[in-house]
């Protein structure tokens, strides 16, 4: 069974006009369910995790100071999010909610999260709407519970992931790749295992023949036993922070090509959403559920 971490405190109430599209969390699971790609039984309710769990990615110093609310002003600025204890309580459960889709793809061969992919946050920060790099905690949590051994990080949002980069630099364990637009936030990027920066406007035949000729070998090269997989739809023409020309059509393709491929070498994958940021939230909803109608038709 396909199961869905989601929990109606992913929807953080937001200042009016702020960029970020949250309402696209509330939005996701109902159509999921209008349309019968899921039902409730899918869906699964994170818990909080220890927070040796977090320690084991994140500063403590930096950890304790954001639980805590002491974070200054430029670093809540960093993140783009007005922090508050509803926000340490979202970010804490987001990071749950990957550890134990993680768990449930190793039974299953694939689980999500509808929120996380949180790839700007830094051992020691966070920026870019990211606070606790949820895939990274899940990824150690693997390691230390002796679930996984060589993990692979594929990120195809349209911007670096560079908080992720920085985290497992110098860690042969985990190897990161990521596929963005060069030209992008963030503007100074961290060195991933591997990274190819894509030229602004890059449109679909080009986007999946990089892909197609690279994510093969890389499986043949790193021979991991997990993947995650940060699924970000704001690579589409229409996304507003983004850079590449991607239609949505070319976007499932993507996704189907990952799917398929890990499905057909055996690797259990957790899916992170990441970002989108279109104009009309219809489209990031559209883009974000194809992810989800390719995983039942392909897993189950």
């Amino acid at each position: 069974m396909l199961k869905i971490a989601f929990d109606s405190s992913y929807v953080y109430p937001l200042p009016p006009k702020h960029r970020f599209p949250m309402e696209k969390y509330e939005l996701l699971p109902q159509q999921l369910l209008h349309e019968g790609t899921c039902t409730e039984e899918n869906f699964f309710v994170p818990e909080i995790p220890n927070d040796k769990y977090i320690l084991a990615v994140h500063d403590a110093e930096y950890y304790y100071d954001f639980l805590n609310l002491k974070l200054s002003q430029k670093e809540i600025r960093r993140t783009g999010f007005p922090l508050s204890r509803a926000l340490v309580y979202r970010e804490r459960l987001i990071a749950g909610g990957t550890i134990k889709a993680a768990k449930f793809a190793l039974q299953y061969g694939i689980a999500f999260n509808i929120a996380g992919g949180t790839h700007h946050a830094y051992t020691n920060r966070g920026e870019g709407f990211c606070m606790l790099n949820d895939q990274a905690i899940a990824a150690r949590y693997l390691q230390q519970k002796k679930l996984a051994d060589k993990i692979l990080i594929v990120d195809l949002d349209v911007h670096q992931g560079n908080g992720t980069a920085e985290i497992f630099e110098g860690d042969d364990s985990v190897f990161t790749f990521s596929m963005h637009c060069e030209k992008n936030y963030p503007f100074k990027k961290e060195k991933s295992d591997l990274d190819i920066g894509l030229p602004v406007e890059t449109k679909d035949e080009e986007y999946l023949t990089a892909l197609e000729r690279t994510l093969p070998d890389l499986l043949e090269n790193v021979k991991p036993d997990f993947v995650f997989y940060l699924s970000g739809v704001d690579v589409l023409a229409t996304d507003k922070l983004g850079k590449l020309s991607l239609s949505i059509e070319a976007c499932k393709k993507r996704d189907r090509f990952v799917l398929e491929t890990l499905k057909a070498n055996n690797l259990p994958v957790e899916c992170s959403m990441g970002g989108g940021y279109s104009t009309e939230i219809k489209h990031i909803v559209e883009a974000h559920a194809n992810t989800y109608r390719l995983a039942q038709g392909i897993y189950f």
